[in-house]
C-alpha cells in the first residue's frame, strides 16, 4: 500500500488520539500531514513534536500564541481558527482527512475536503446528521469516498463488502444501551453527569458518552446510516446489545443476515478506514468467544429514551429538522455537563426546540448555518 498522508481533525480527542496510535503502529504506511485541535493546546504541542506534521491548527484563536511559541523551534506551520482548518484540508499532499471534530464544527471542513477531492474517514457523525443530502451529493460529484469510522457503520460497510449490489432488506444497528439501560423513569430523573460518563463498554469523549447514555448517539447513527447506505429509516432497526460484540448486521432479501463482530476497540474501525481496501495486521487483542456464553438483544425503550424517537421523527420530516435536532442536542449536552439541566430535561428542551424552529424543506448550506444558529438560541432560551 502506498504511504498515505493524513490530516487528523480533532487529534486531541478520543478518536484522534486512537488514530495516532494506529499511525504509530504502522509508520511505513501512514504519515501525519496536519493535526488540529479545539482547545487542548498542551496535548497538541506534544503530538506535533512526536509526529512532526507539516501544519498544526488550533481552532481557539486565543490559544495561538502559546502554540506558536512552543513550536517555534520546529519547521511546522502553526495556524489558528476555523477558516484555517478549512483551508488546510485542501492541501495537495493530503490523501485522507479523518474528521474527528466534535459536533457541528466538523461540517465546514468536511465540505472543503470533499471539494478538494480528499478521501474522508468519517468519525464526525453530526456532519451527515446536519446535512446528509448535501454531503452525499458533493461526494458523488467529486467522486470522493466516505469511509465510516463509527464502529457500527464500519461494521455495516464490512458486511456489504462483496455483496455484489444485492438489495439490503434491513440494517440492524446495535446499541450497548449505555449506563442507564435498566433504570426506570424515576431513577433517570436524578442521575448525574458522573454516572452518565461511566459507559460500560466504550472509552469515548464526554459529549458522545452523554449522547450514548441518552441514546441520541444511536439516533444520530441511524440518520448517518440512511445517508451512507442509501436506505430508508423504515429499513433501519435499532437493537440493544449490551455485550457490544456484534457491532451491526445487514439483512438481505433472502433472509440471510451478515454480522461483523469484534472487541469494543475503536482502533479497529479506524485502521480499516485508513487502509481500505487492505486489512493491516494488528496486535490488538482478539475476540475470545469463550468469554461470551450469551449474546442478548432487546428492543430499545423509546419512552424512557425519547431522543431516539426524536431522531426518527426528524429524519422522517427531513429538510433542516435533523439540523435542528443536532443543534438543540449540542446545547443541552453542554448544559448537562455544566449541571444546568437534568438528564430527562435534555429531551424536553430538544422536543420543544423542534416544535418551535423554522422548517426548511429543501435547505442550502446557508440554510443549515441559519438553522443551527436559530436552534441553539431557542434551546438556550428554553434552558
Amino acid at each position: 500500500m502506498k504511504k498515505r498522508q493524513l490530516a487528523i481533525l480533532g487529534s486531541t480527542g478520543s478518536i484522534g488520539t486512537q488514530a495516532l496510535q494506529v499511525v504509530s503502529e504502522h509508520p511505513d504506511l501512514f504519515e501525519i500531514y496536519a493535526l488540529t485541535a479545539n482547545n487542548q493546546v498542551d496535548l497538541l504541542i506534544n503530538q506535533a513534536r512526536k509526529y512532526m506534521p507539516e501544519v498544526v491548527v488550533i481552532a481557539n484563536e486565543r490559544k495561538y500564541p502559546e502554540l506558536k511559541e512552543a513550536l517555534e523551534d520546529l519547521p511546522i506551520k502553526v495556524w489558528a481558527g476555523a477558516d484555517a482548518i478549512s483551508q488546510m484540508v485542501q492541501a495537495e499532499p493530503i490523501d485522507m482527512v479523518l474528521t474527528a471534530m466534535v459536533g457541528y464544527s466538523g461540517l465546514r471542513p468536511t465540505i472543503a475536503a470533499i471539494k478538494a477531492g480528499k478521501a474522508i474517514a468519517l468519525a464526525n457523525k453530526e456532519t451527515l446528521v446536519v446535512a446528509g443530502e448535501l454531503i452525499m451529493d458533493l461526494a458523488n460529484t467529486h467522486k470522493v469516498p466516505i469511509l465510516p469510522v463509527d464502529s457500527e457503520h464500519s461494521a455495516i460497510f464490512q458486511c456489504l463488502a462483496g455483496a455484489f449490489d444485492n438489495p439490503v432488506e434491513k440494517i440492524l444497528l446495535t446499541a450497548s444501551g449505555g449506563p442507564f439501560r435498566t433504570k426506570s423513569m424515576e431513577e433517570l430523573v436524578v442521575v448525574t453527569k458522573e454516572q452518565a460518563l461511566r459507559h460500560p463498554n466504550w472509552n469515548m469523549g464526554a459529549k458522545i458518552t452523554i449522547d450514548s447514555a441518552s441514546m441520541m448517539n444511536k439516533g444520530f447513527e441511524m440518520i448517518e446510516a440512511k445517508w451512507l447506505f442509501g436506505v430508508t429509516p423504515e429499513q433501519i432497526e435499532v437493537l440493544v446489545h449490551p455485550q457490544s460484540v456484534i457491532h451491526s448486521m445487514v439483512q438481505f432479501e433472502d433472509g440471510a443476515v451478515i454480522a461483523q463482530l469484534g472487541i469494543p476497540d475503536m482502533r479497529l474501525p479506524i485502521a480499516y478506514a485508513f487502509s481500505f481496501p487492505t486489512r493491516m495486521k494488528s496486535e490488538e487483542p482478539r475476540l475470545d468467544f469463550r468469554k461470551y456464553s450469551t449474546l442478548t438483544f432487546e428492543e430499545p425503550d423509546m419512552e424512557r429514551f425519547r431522543n431516539l424517537a426524536f431522531a426518527f421523527e426528524a429524519v422522517r420530516q427531513g429538510g433542516n429538522m435533523p439540523c435542528v435536532l443536532n443543534a438543540a442536542n449540542e446545547v443541552v449536552v453542554a448544559a448537562f455537563l455544566r449541571d444546568e439541566i437534568g438528564f430527562l430535561g435534555m429531551s424536553d428542551v430538544i422536543e420543544r426546540t423542534m416544535r418551535r424552529a423554522s422548517f426548511v424543506a429543501n435547505p442550502s448550506y446557508e440554510d443549515y448555518v441559519a438553522t443551527d444558529t436559530e436552534a441553539r438560541r431557542l434551546a438556550s432560551e428554553l434552558i
